[in-house]
Order: C-alpha cells, then sequence, then structure tokens
C-alpha cells in the first residue's frame, strides 16, 4: 500500500469538508452519536440498508463479514467503490454532502482528521471490542483521546525480506541479522562484495518505496520530538533529518549497494528481483509480502524468502498504517442506521472475527483470537515483531509529507539531501497550517 500525504487539492477539498461539516445540523451535535447501549452483534435488522465506502482495490475485503452479516441479522450492506486516488476523492464527495454510514479509511493522525472526525463520525469509545485489540492496534483510530475507527486488520510490518540462496552464497545466517542501521549497509557490503550480487532494489520509478531507508534511520527520534515537530517547534530541517537522506544517497545509493537500474525500477520488479535472486534485499512493507503471496506458495516463499526487523539502533520492526486496517461509522442523522453501523463493527470484531481473518489468510489484531494456519515463515516474524514495533511518521506526524516524491528528486538529481529536508518541512507546514495545527 502507497504511503502518500493528501495532495493539494484534497486539502481544499478538506476545508470545504469542514465548511460544509460547521452547517449540517447534524455533524457537529455529539447529541447524534448513536446511544451507548450495549451491541448485540447478532441482533435483526430486517429492512435496515446501509453502505461502505473502500478503495477501488479493497471493494472485496469486506466481502465476507457483509456475507456473513446480513445472513446473521437481515441486514443489507452496500459496498461502493470510490475511484482512485481514494484519499483525495473520498474528502471530495463527503464535502458535496454525500456521506455513507461506513467506509475503509486509515487511521493514523496523519491521515484520520481529512475527514473531520470530530464532527463527522461516530465515536467509538467504550465499545466491547477495544479492549480485546492488541497494544499497537489499540494505539490506533484515536484522536484527540477519542476514538474513531475500529481496527480490523493489523498494520503494515517495515522490514527486510532477504533471499535466503543469495545469503547462504553470502556465507550469512541468522546470527549475521543486522541490529542496526549501519550494521544492514554493512551486511549490504558483505552481499556485494561475496556474491557480485546488489545488496538493495530501489524502486525509483514507483517512487513511494523510496521512502523507507530513510525512516528506519528515524527511530530514534522520541517522542518529545514528534510532538514538539507537530507543534511546530521542531523541523524536517533538523540535522539528524537531513543526515538520514544523506546516508541513504551517500552510503548506500552512490556507495552501490542498490541494483544499477535503482532510478527507474519498480515495485513489482523489486518481488520478481528478489525471487529470482537477482539482488539479496528488499527494505517494504506489508504489501511485498502480499505480492509475493500472490504469485507463490506458502512452501515456496518459505523455502526462498526470509524477513527480518531492523530499526536504526535496534533489531525493532517498524509499523505502517494504511486504509485497510480502519473502519469507521460517519453520523447521517439516522440513531437506527448509526446503531447497525456500531452492530456491523461489533459483528466484525466478535463473532465473525475469527472466520474473517480465516477468510483473508491475514494475522489477528486480537491476542485472544489465534491468527490462522498456513501463513508463510516472514508473515509470523512480522506478527512476532509488531508488539514492540516503532511507528513510521505516518503514525506520529499530524501530517505525512510527501518524502518519496522529494527523495525521487534526489535519486534523479534535482535535489541535494538539505533540499529534500527543506521540500519536506514546507508541505509539513503547508498542510498543518490548512489543518488549523497549533503552532502553525
Amino acid at each position: 500500500m502507497k504511503r502518500r500525504a493528501l495532495p493539494a487539492l484534497a486539502l481544499i477539498c478538506a476545508a470545504g469538508l469542514a465548511a460544509t461539516a460547521c452547517s449540517d445540523p447534524t455533524a457537529g451535535d455529539s447529541g447524534q452519536d448513536a446511544k451507548r447501549t450495549a451491541v448485540d452483534p447478532t441482533a435483526r435488522l430486517d429492512g435496515v440498508e446501509l453502505t461502505m465506502w473502500t478503495a477501488q482495490n479493497t471493494v472485496n475485503a469486506p466481502k465476507q463479514v457483509i456475507d456473513a452479516f446480513e445472513k446473521a441479522t437481515g441486514a443489507k450492506v452496500e459496498t461502493q467503490a470510490i475511484p482512485d486516488l481514494y484519499e483525495q476523492n473520498v474528502p471530495t464527495k463527503l464535502a458535496s454532502g454525500d456521506r455513507p454510514d461506513l467506509m475503509f479509511w486509515q487511521p493514523s493522525i496523519s491521515t484520520l482528521p481529512f475527514v473531520q472526525p470530530q464532527q463527522n463520525l461516530l465515536t467509538l469509545d467504550g465499545e466491547d471490542w477495544v479492549s480485546r485489540l492488541g497494544g499497537t492496534e489499540r494505539s490506533l483510530g484515536v484522536i484527540d483521546g477519542k476514538r474513531y475507527a475500529a481496527i480490523v486488520t493489523s498494520p503494515a510490518m517495515l522490514g527486510v525480506y532477504y533471499n535466503k540462496d543469495v545469503f547462504k552464497q553470502a556465507g550469512l545466517t541468522e546470527k549475521d541479522f543486522p541490529t542496526s542501521y549501519d550494521e544492514l549497509l554493512a551486511l549490504g557490503h558483505t552481499i556485494k562484495d561475496k556474491t557480485g550480487t546488489a545488496a538493495f532494489y530501489e524502486a525509483g520509478g514507483d517512487k513511494w518505496p523510496l521512502q523507507w531507508q530513510m525512516q528506519v534511520q528515524l527511530t530514534d527520534l522520541d517522542k518529545q520530538w514528534w510532538a514538539d515537530l507537530n507543534r511546530n517547534k521542531e523541523k524536517w530541517t533538523d540535522p539528524v533529518v537531513v543526515a538520514a537522506i544523506k546516508k541513504y544517497k551517500e552510503k548506500l545509493l552512490d556507495a552501490g549497494l542498490a541494483q544499477k537500474n535503482y532510478r527507474t525500477g519498480t515495485f513489482t520488479g523489486q518481488a520478481d528481483a528478489l525471487w529470482k535472486g537477482d539482488v539479496g534485499m528488499v527494505l517494504n512493507v506489508t504489501s511485498f509480502q502480499t505480492q509475493l503471496q500472490a504469485g507463490h506458495s506458502t512452501a515456496e516463499i518459505d523455502k526462498r524468502i526470509g524477513w527480518f526487523p531492523i530499526a536504526n539502533s535496534s533489531a525493532t520492526g517498524m509499523y505502517s498504517p494504511d486504509q485497510t486496517n480502519g473502519v469507521v461509522a460517519f453520523k447521517t442523522g439516522d440513531e437506527k442506521r448509526q446503531n447497525a453501523a456500531r452492530q456491523f463493527l461489533a459483528f466484525w470484531l466478535g463473532p465473525d472475527y475469527a472466520d474473517y481473518i480465516k477468510a483473508m489468510k491475514i494475522p489477528s489484531v486480537q491476542p485472544s483470537v489465534p491468527t490462522p494456519d498456513g501463513l508463510p515463515g516472514t508473515s509470523k516474524d512480522q506478527v512476532a515483531a509488531l508488539p514492540k514495533a516503532i511507528g513510521v511518521f505516518q503514525a506520529k506526524a499530524i501530517v505525512a509529507p510527501d518524502t518519496h516524491l522529494y527523495l525521487a528528486d534526489m535519486i534523479y538529481g534535482k535535489k541535494s539531501p538539505q533540499q529534500v529536508a527543506q521540500a519536506i518541512q514546507d508541505q509539513f507546514a503547508q498542510v498543518a497550517k490548512a489543518q488549523g495545527a497549533p503552532g502553525f
């Protein structure tokens, strides 16, 4: 799943949405929240019809739970695919006055605000399923202390996928797994020197995966730094950020650790190259795992591909929220539908959850519900790493700048590391100001 900040057009739409919400007599009235009565997940809802917005590539993601919910309750749930770019077109539709009952939306502090949750969404605090979520999952979907999203899938995990045959040729075993980013780069040199194979595959053609090498290096920044960034007391031009960008350029790209065509490499090419052993490693999120599973069996993946976590100064994974993780419920002014939306979420994360994750072949967000059997070892390793994982900046910053675009400018020779950092800061400040964030 791509990690983008909302484009400028979406910011305008978001501003329009705020104005629309203020003029909507049901939008800002907390009294319109569904009553805080206990939810019976399988209570009859004959005649109730709900709509759910999804992205085009996730329209089938809720199919199992919708079918089961309709059978159990008699309700009808219609999915409506919003054209790409999802993150841009959803605010546009909401600003026009259209709204669904339910919707997939990224439950991060950088993206959740763009649907104006305080005015438009039901609060979900106190629902029975909240306490059943894992610790990392429970931290998502909350703005200013209030929960606005149900977490139905685990956030993507960022780590290193590696080709086992290449590692074997380089004489590397699990005891050689790095415990810092510098050690990861050293490992890359070992692979290159001993096998003649490129250490990493970088996807400059698709651009969005370029951000991960920089992200890993920012994991030592503490909560106070991110809090200060969000109040305009720290900036993306901080020397530690510039140093991360510079190290990516000089110590990885300029040092020849990436494949020769890193400026034009693609996401699909990344998967093909790692599978064939044309490169030793790929640093990417769980969408890379999905790409592998689409073309290969669990047994094939287990034989050829491994995974390990990495952070700047530890062997720790990173988690990255996306729009398939969260489901929000809207204030529609129709109490019956609002309660039905709450019931749908209670059913999804209650009696149906084990069946849902089995059908989807994905990890569980609830420690009490076991992750299904048959997942590749790479997926199991990510599940094990999640509880201690560090959030990527999309989970920490109030705005997620388009770092990948500016890094692409750098690898194309259009920006220096300092100019990349300045471009990130300029966009961050512009969007934060448009949001009305304090300090901007």
